[in-house]
């Protein structure tokens, strides 16, 4: 797995969004002051790998990827892994109660040839998502989240107390890191594999017990007694044939008997209808009434024509009708002419009186104008002295004014004011009432002579006394044709009555010779040809079916007869079927073959088919128990024989001195691994051996000539380079293929001369190796070796990341 771009967004101290671009990077370092985020860049990766990160704790821990103030955030990385470009995504959220969870993950593989600033958008084919993205990131880069964080991220102290431990300690460490306890897990599945193998035989032994009966001897007999039902299948079909002729014997008799009791039920079931006896009386009393109503009808319709005939010769009663009519309007016209005539007076008399009052409301209104005009001069005359002068001319007649002239005080004009006014009112109603007078005269004169007009033009009166006469006698012939007419209808009803029940007589009568003439035949068809029913005559219906009855209780006696004749043969024919069934029943019985009393030959020939049938199923099956009882005894042997392979390796899987001798093997394959790497890391100078005597890891010196001392010699330069090559050797040998190494180890500790060793063992270590290495450090004088950095700050605002090369 190696890493090109890493995107954070709000991830760990990270507070903004950052990109990290490792695609021309091949030996990097991660710098800044302590606590800045540079280990935040690595659990980034291992995140978006596989959602969790060691420095959390417990694994799949997600509960420190958020800031406490932010509520989301996104990790996102483009990788490569065997040759292919795959892009990882996780995006966190916090929810209401304040956990943080992962809302969404993906993984892709992604288009090589894109450029990687839009890789994410060049998706080849979606791998997984949600939970299964962290399964398919262990598939795609062939590391578990455990091997990740010691192949990728090297745990170096652990491998410093591996370099320097006493064998036992050093057996423990190495059990831990190469998860050798998976020998512990295999003994306890081979203490398993034992028992269930054990509970196999046992099962099997139970098996083969239920098999006891699966014999040689039992086959056998099996075999003896199939051949034994062949030939008695072989040898009873002239039994079954004389069963099924006495069969067809029994058959032929119950359907002679059945005919025979069939005649007799149609015989016993013939009877005369009720109504019979009496229908030739009835047929001649319906006749006699229809007859009797008939010539009711006609003379009643004689009548209704005569009665028709009187109230036409009256004529129509409209005439009459007319002229009483017209008598009536003549009169209405004298009286109303009378009334008009007498109103046309009234209204004379009142329009004199009325002109009479006319005349004085006039008088009496000139007489107030003329009152009220001298006031009036009267009061300007007053109001002229109070401007005259004398000596100067007068204002009415230009004459000079010699004497002021002296004047009464006048009347009050108000006064004058609505004395006029009274007087003018009842002019003014006076002459409304005689113009209204004058109108009503007009119009009752005028009425009076309209209708005096329209009475002299009316023709003769007629005589009432005749008219009302003559329309009376038309109305009582009027009534006694409705009454002949009522008593047509009436007549015709009982008629049609009477013929109605005529024709249900009729009816009856025919339903009675069919029903004579159904029932004849039903007697022919029941087996009456040798002694066959009377012939019918049509001339008497009671004769005839009395005739029919007399012959029945004849033709009944003699079916009792033939019934117990036919019951008589159906016993005997029941008797030889039942004693030929008895004698074959025997014979099968002598070869176990039991059939029902009544069985059918058909029923027979099949209990011994299926008896032969059983017979064979019986011998296949022994024969497959006896199969399965050998299959088993092998089976029995071998889930012994594995049971006891199975308890042996539990036993070896159990002593100590396995775990020693595999500890002591992986021990060697390590050592001999990591000289080869501590070889190259320090230009030849120094090899690893195992003490043959101690166990204890040795340094071989060859710039002392090939010395070998104690590991424990070593200087801290030279620590860090024996267990780094430790490291790749285990990392070598879990991880194959490894393209990255990420070194989070303190360095700060380290003199001046243990780092320059350190910085020239990580360069050797990139140089000469085809896999990225990255180092995070806080220590200026590494950092400054490394020829690309990204320089980790961290203000108020989170943590930022900037790609430097050497200053």
């Amino acid at each position: 797995m190696r890493p090109l771009l890493l995107h954070l967004d709000h991830f760990g101290s990270f507070r903004e969004p950052v990109t990290v671009d490792f695609s021309d990077t091949e030996y990097f370092a991660l710098v800044g002051p302590t606590g800045a985020g540079k280990s935040t860049i690595i659990d980034a990766i291992c995140f978006a790998l596989y959602g969790t990160v060691p420095r959390w704790g417990r694994e799949g821990a997600v509960a420190h990827a958020l800031a406490p103030s932010v509520s989301a955030g996104k990790v996102a990385m483009v990788f490569e892994s065997d040759g292919r470009r795959y892009g990882v995504a996780r995006a966190m959220v916090r929810d209401a109660k304040g956990a943080v969870r992962t809302k969404e993950a993906r993984l892709d593989e992604l288009d090589p040839a894109a450029p990687l600033a839009g890789a994410f958008d060049a998706v080849v084919k979606p791998l997984a998502e949600g939970e299964n993205v962290t399964p398919e990131a262990q598939q795609v880069t062939g590391l578990e989240y455990r091997f990740f964080t010691q192949c990728v991220v090297l745990p170096q102290g652990r491998f410093a107390e591996f370099l320097h431990a006493a064998p036992r300690e050093r057996q423990d460490l190495l059990v831990q890191l190469l998860d050798a306890d998976v020998y512990e897990l295999i003994r306890q599945r081979a203490a398993r594999e034992e028992e269930t193998a054990k509970q196999s035989a046992s099962f099997a032994r139970d098996q083969l017990a239920k098999l006891s009966g699966a014999t040689e001897e039992a086959e056998r007999e099996l075999a003896e007694r199939l051949a034994a039902l062949r030939r008695l299948a072989e040898t009873m079909g002239v039994d079954l044939d004389l069963l099924r002729a006495r069969e067809a014997d029994i058959r032929r008799a119950e359907q002679e008997r059945a005919l025979v009791a069939e005649r007799q039920s149609v015989l016993a079931q013939l009877r005369m209808p009720a109504a019979v006896p009496t229908l030739a009386s009835a047929r001649r009393a319906a006749a006699e009434a229809v007859e009797t109503l008939t010539a009711e009808v006609a003379a009643l319709e004689a009548d209704e024509h005569e009665a028709f005939e009187s109230l036409t010769a009256l004529g129509d009663r409209g005439a009459p009708q007319a002229a009483l009519a017209a008598l009536d309007h003549r009169e209405r016209l004298r009286a109303e002419a009378a009334r008009a005539r007498a109103a046309a007076a009234s209204a004379a008399a009142e329009l004199e009186g009325l002109a009479g009052e006319l005349a004085t409301a006039d008088q009496v209104l000139a007489a107030a104008e003329q009152q009220r005009e001298r006031l009036r001069d009267a009061h300007a005359a007053a109001h002229l002295v109070g401007r005259l002068t004398v000596g100067e001319p007068c204002p009415v007649c230009h004459h000079p004014i010699s004497r002021l002239p002296r004047h009464e005080p006048p009347a009050d004009m108000r006064t004058a004011d609505r004395v006029l006014a009274g007087a003018r009112e009842r002019a003014q109603r006076a002459r409304a009432a005689h113009a209204k007078a004058e109108t009503s005269a007009s119009m009752s004169a005028t009425q009076a002579a309209r209708l005096e007009s329209e009475l002299a033009a009316l023709p003769a009166p007629g005589d009432r006394a005749v008219l009302e006469a003559q329309l009376a006698a038309i109305a009582k012939a009027d009534q006694l044709a409705a009454q002949a007419r009522t008593a047509v209808r009436a007549a015709r009803r009982r008629l049609e009555e009477a013929r109605a029940d005529a024709e249900q007589v009729e009816r009856q009568a025919d339903s009675a010779w069919r029903t004579l003439e159904a029932a004849r035949d039903r007697l022919l068809v029941s087996g009456a040809q040798d002694d066959p029913p009377p012939p019918l005559t049509r001339e008497d219906l009671h004769r005839a079916w009395t005739e029919l009855l007399g012959w029945r209780d004849r033709a009944a006696q003699a079916a009792r007869a033939a019934l117990a004749e036919r019951e008589e043969q159906l016993g005997q024919a029941r008797d030889r079927l039942a004693a030929d069934r008895h004698r074959l029943a025997e014979r099968l019985a002598e070869h176990g073959v039991v059939v029902p009393r009544d069985a059918s030959p058909d029923q027979v020939g099949a209990a011994v088919a299926g008896s032969v049938a059983r017979a064979e199923g019986a011998l296949d099956r022994l024969k497959e128990e006896r199969k399965r009882a050998a299959d088993l005894e092998s089976q029995i042997a071998m889930k012994e024989h594995e049971a006891k392979v199975a308890h042996e390796l539990a036993l070896r899987l159990r002593a100590n001195a396995f775990e020693r001798w595999l500890c002591a093997e992986a021990l060697a394959v390590l050592v001999a691994s990591a000289s080869d790497t501590l070889r190259e890391l320090s230009d030849g100078q120094y090899e690893l051996a195992l003490s043959d005597k101690t166990g204890d890891i040795e340094v071989i010196d060859y710039g002392e000539a090939g010395m070998r001392r104690s590991a424990r010699t070593l200087s801290g330069g030279e620590t860090f380079q024996a267990a780094l090559a430790l490291a790749l050797a285990l990392s070598g040998a879990v991880a194959r293929g490894l393209d990255s190494i990420f070194l989070d180890e303190g360095f700060g500790t380290l003199d001046p001369a243990t780092l320059d060793t350190v910085a020239t063992t990580l360069e050797r270590l990139a140089a000469g190796q085809e896999r990225m290495i990255g180092v995070v450090t806080h220590v200026p004088a590494l950092a400054e070796r490394v020829p690309v950095r990204f320089e980790v700050r961290r203000d108020a605002k989170g943590s930022h990341v900037r790609k430097a090369g050497i200053g």
